[in-house]
């Protein structure tokens, strides 16, 4: 019975929680997204599903595909760099792990926005950046490396970057390397069997971080904002302007709905996925 009442009174704030923050918000945005517009920036409470037969209107669509390419671009650079990372690291002493995963983690403790103004001053035409390649000659005129899909894509991967490589880094360090000595005493060179072996085990973890880096590229609009100069739309910039700017919540909602929808299949497919290969990693 005294455990009972112990967990109840952990739980009960979780739930409490999840109710006021989580649910009920994404009830309402679900609620209005199936209101109309009017012309003073309010909302009309008749049923209607303009809004969402709006989002396939050709403008819009075309930011969607922009804002899944940025997002894959993203999410595969992500990959490249946490992978060979997260391999190196794990073959380290225990405290040179700590330091590097300490430092890893040190950007989380400033606020990202300021951050990305860090970046600017690194970035632009007058930047850090160029003013070392123009001094060591190695260009001629300043690159624009800022208010392009490349800049976007820099603070896109500057910022998830860590997503990526801890679950990755937590995976790769708990594979039993009498596994790998088995694999290298039965043949096989280090590519077949980082390909057989470590690949299998810590796909789950790829998969997860991959999902975990997709899925806030897409909606991340303050470093759009920031990095493209306001001229890239992706779906977080459209859904902020529709509530802030356009003053139209109901078809800003609808975009809001779909990006969850998006996300929860997302998250459906890795746990079906991911469940398999655990399975086979097992």
């Amino acid at each position: 019975m005294k455990n009972k009442i112990i967990r109840s009174i952990f739980i009960v704030p979780v739930i409490l929680y999840s109710l006021l923050l989580i649910a009920l918000p994404i009830i309402y945005v679900l609620i209005i997204s199936f209101y109309k517009n009017d012309s003073y920036g309010g909302m009309i409470r008749t049923f209607t599903l303009e809004n969402y037969m709006s989002i396939f209107n050709s403008v819009y669509i075309g930011i969607f595909l922009k804002s899944f390419l940025i997002a894959v671009i993203t999410m595969f650079i992500c990959m490249i760099i946490s992978y060979p990372f997260a391999l190196a690291v794990s073959h380290k002493n225990a405290k040179t792990q700590s330091i590097f995963m300490t430092l890893v983690m040190v950007p989380f403790l400033t606020n990202s926005l300021i951050r990305m103004y860090g970046w600017i001053v690194l970035l632009r035409k007058n930047g850090v950046i160029n003013q070392v390649l123009l001094s060591l000659n190695i260009i001629k005129n300043p690159l624009n490396l800022m208010y392009n899909n490349l800049g976007i894509v820099i603070g896109m991967v500057y910022t998830l970057l860590p997503f990526m490589i801890l679950p990755l880094y937590s995976s790769i360090s708990t594979i039993d390397y009498r596994l790998l000595e088995a694999s290298s005493d039965l043949g096989a060179n280090k590519w077949k069997t980082f390909t057989k072996v470590i690949l299998p085990i810590t796909f789950p973890a790829l998969f997860n971080g991959g999902l975990m880096v997709f899925t806030p590229a897409l909606g991340f609009f303050f470093i759009v904002d920031l990095l493209g100069g306001g001229k890239i739309m992706i779906l977080g910039n459209l859904i902020k302007n529709q509530f802030l700017t356009a003053r139209n919540w109901p078809f800003g909602a609808a975009i809001a709905i779909l990006l969850i929808i998006i996300t929860y299949i997302l998250i459906m497919i890795y746990r079906k996925i991911g469940g398999k290969m655990d399975d086979l990693g097992a």
